[in-house]
């Protein structure tokens, strides 16, 4: 098995950590992270892909053991994850690479795509939502509403999602044996988002989370016009993106493969074997 190594790079100013593994002349794949996590959802799936793939799994900007500067000192938006994420992978040299999205990771994603659409070999979306069909309308309207009219009447529905009850809810819901999920990431997650001054790091983002809407158009043009596989891998069960947003990506890809997994929002803790061998087959066909 492959060893995994744990880096860091300084992106305009700042440390970016990143996991690598898998030889440096292997087709690469880019892990991108949802909330409240970090590149430690990847932990497993790392060592699964490295004998074949090379693979890079970066912590953004307020998130894991990448820098987390206040508010005060940076703006949270996706666009400027994006930028940062960017960076990093043109300083690793990578001019072609998949990339496999989940959840926060998914919009800054797009971002990638969209702006280099050259260098993007694949997609994978683990409940990595590009589409309306995608929200879950009982989670999102609280979102919706605090980014419109931020406020004492607003914030604190979604400030109740940084609590470890709520994070925990992410892990475990819909997973049909909950006993599988390790209480290590809820703890873990809640741990770091508990840092001081990174609530308002989370509602930053919170508050800039419709200006990702429209990149979806964008994100369904470049799927039809530049053909790129894509692969939805995605927990059924998840009331945060639904499975409609997987099915959506069949209208506009013509390279899709879409499969429904009886779990949740973070698919890997409890059907890592399972995504595993989906992605390995798909990388396996488009990649070689």
């Amino acid at each position: 098995m492959s060893s995994v190594h744990h880096r860091t790079a300084t992106v305009d100013g700042y440390e970016i950590f990143y996991r690598e593994a898998g030889p440096a002349d292997a087709p690469t794949i880019v892990l991108l992270h949802g909330y409240p996590t970090s590149s430690f959802m990847f932990r497993e799936l790392i060592p699964l892909l490295a004998d074949d793939y090379h693979v890079i799994a970066p912590d953004h900007l307020g998130f894991g053991h990448s820098d987390a500067p206040r508010v005060g000192e940076f703006t949270y938006t996706f666009d400027a994850l994006a930028d940062l994420t960017s960076g990093l992978l043109d300083q690793l040299g990578l001019g072609r690479y998949a990339l496999y999205v989940q959840d926060y990771g998914a919009p800054i994603g797009w971002r990638l795509a969209l702006r280099h659409p050259e260098r993007i070999s694949a997609l994978v979306t683990q409940n990595g939502n590009g589409y309306e069909d995608g929200f879950v309308e009982s989670f999102w309207s609280d979102v919706w509403a605090y980014a419109a009219n931020p406020g004492p009447d607003t914030e604190p529905a979604v400030r109740a999602a940084l609590s470890i009850d709520a994070i925990r809810w992410q892990y475990v819901h819909g997973v049909p044996d909950p006993s599988l999920v390790s209480p290590d990431t809820w703890e873990h997650d809640f741990a770091l988002v508990s840092r001081e001054g990174n609530d308002e790091v989370q509602l930053a983002l919170f508050r800039d989370y419709p200006n990702n809407r429209p990149l979806y158009p964008l994100l369904h043009e470049f799927l039809r016009a530049g053909e790129v596989p894509v692969l939805a891998v995605w927990g059924r069960n998840d009331e945060i993106f639904g499975p409609a947003g997987a099915r959506a990506f069949a209208r506009d890809a013509k390279d899709a493969e879409v499969h429904l997994i009886n779990g949740g929002h973070f698919l890997l803790e409890s059907h890592l074997d399972v995504v595993a061998g989906y992605l390995r087959g798909f990388l396996g066909r488009v990649l070689g």
